[in-house]
């Protein structure tokens, strides 16, 4: 039979509240009781109930962590980072697929069913709508890999997505391309928009460059090799290309590889995230680092601060990003 708490209190012997206080956090028990409870805990094999806890302290250190693009293996590093820290901090994720959903109100009913003491909404593509929502209904919220804003509605976390477009487009100007193609995300994206301006904004600026653009579909994979494919039957290419994303430029890789171009030889590819994959061997992509473990720590930073002081501000808080050399962009121009 598992160990209970009128367990405990038999053995240190004390009342069950006297044990229930010493697992409450902020309740006040004597120091003896507490050594006394936490000494039978330790010989019973004891382990506070986290359903008890909730119900007794109306806080069930849930936070909610919301996300919408399952298949871009950034986010395996973005979970795995999200996950280990929040329960660091003694607080429990439960992850959220909102993957196809266009709704707040459906998201927030959800979320609501599971009292979840906090949100993060860890996307750069879900709308702020849906950290609106949860902000109005009372919901402590982070959107974190949001669009930076000089006066926030809610909290964000990120880059400067337009000053990473500026970094990619002074990376390929350096190695003296001059037919490059901007090559984004969901063209509604708030980052594809954001890198897109930021890439533009300089190139357009520099004499004797030509200039293109084009979307895929979704932030994967599959979307990056379908958009070069049809690039390639339409032709010609441009000389060097600013995906936007890690996982779109190796979709794009691999559709280049296939049609037998080289790279960099042939075309230049030039990503933005520095997910692990990146940096494999065979892959060996050139690309804008997003401080994946500062924004997120900074996010939980963020939502503790919330979940202990609601009035609070909104507050937008913007990590710089820089350029990694790797092998898929030619070598600088000397001068």
């Amino acid at each position: 039979m598992p160990v209970t708490l009128n367990d405990v209190a038999a053995l240190a012997g004390v009342s069950a509240s006297a044990v229930s206080r010493t697992f409450t956090e902020g309740a006040s028990v004597s120091r003896k009781t507490r050594e006394k409870v936490e000494k039978a805990a330790r010989e019973l094999g004891y382990t506070p109930s986290a359903l008890a806890s909730a119900l007794s302290t109306g806080r069930t250190k849930l936070i909610g962590l919301v996300s919408n693009n399952f298949h871009n293996p950034i986010f395996l590093q973005v979970f795995d980072l999200f996950t280990r820290l929040l329960q660091e901090r003694g607080l429990r994720p439960l992850l959220v697929n909102l993957s196809g959903e266009t709704d707040p109100a459906h998201s927030l009913r959800m979320l609501r069913q599971y009292s979840v003491d906090g949100v993060i909404v860890a996307s750069s593509t879900l709308p702020p709508q849906f950290s609106e929502a949860f902000k109005h209904a009372g919901i402590p919220v982070v959107h974190s890999f949001g669009r930076w804003s000089a006066s926030p509605t809610v909290n964000v976390v990120g880059i400067d997505n337009v000053t990473g477009g500026r970094i990619a487009a002074e990376a390929l100007i350096a190695r003296g391309y001059r037919k490059v193609a901007f090559l984004g995300g969901p063209e509604q994206a708030t980052s594809t928009i954001d890198r897109r301006a930021g890439f533009f904004e300089v190139i357009r600026a520099q004499p004797g460059m030509t200039y293109s653009e084009s979307f895929a579909s979704a932030y994967s994979f599959e979307a990056g090799r379908a958009e070069m494919m049809r690039l390639l039957a339409a032709g010609p290419l441009s000389e060097a290309y600013f995906c936007g994303d890690d996982v779109l430029s190796i979709g794009v890789m691999s559709a280049l590889q296939e049609a037998g171009k080289r790279i960099p030889d042939d075309v230049g590819l030039l990503g933005l995230n520095n997910m692990e994959i990146s940096g494999w061997q065979n892959i060996a992509l050139t690309t804008i680092n997003l401080p994946l473990k500062e924004i997120i720590q900074s996010s939980i930073e963020l939502v503790i601060s919330l979940m202990e002081d609601p009035e609070r501000l909104p507050e937008a808080r913007i990590f710089p990003c820089h350029l990694v050399e790797r092998n898929s962009l030619r070598p600088i121009l000397l001068k």
